[in-house]
């Protein structure tokens, strides 16, 4: 009973956190293509509160862009790939991982050049 009641103030507590939400926002643009007989679509929209989208692709993959304010008044943006290697984003929100130290780099280039003799 205890973990119920904590779920339902956690719950209360996330939508209290929702009110900044333009919940009157209007679409101001919209264009929907779906698949065709080879399986290319795409599709966007613009809200009248600066939320906008775009994505196009195929089964090989697809690519698109998103961008919105955050409710701190930063501007989201962010562009990326979908493919048989995964989901590839680039925004400059997005955290950047440490640069490779030299001695990893030297250890990578060594394990190249020494192959297995298997």
């Amino acid at each position: 009973m205890f973990k119920l009641s904590i779920c339902l103030i956690a719950a209360l507590l996330v939508c209290a956190q929702a009110d900044h939400i333009d919940k009157d926002a209007q679409v101001l643009s919209e264009r929907n293509d779906p698949a065709d007989a080879e399986g290319n679509y795409a599709y966007a929209f613009q809200t009248s509160n600066g939320i906008q989208t775009q994505e196009a692709g195929n089964s090989n993959g697809a690519s698109g862009s998103y961008g919105y304010t955050s409710p701190d008044g930063q501007i989201i943006s962010l562009t990326y790939t979908a493919d048989e290697n995964g989901f590839h984003p680039t925004g400059d929100h997005l955290p950047t991982p440490p640069p490779i130290p030299d001695h990893v780099v030297r250890l990578l280039e060594y394990i190249a050049s020494h192959p297995s003799p298997q």
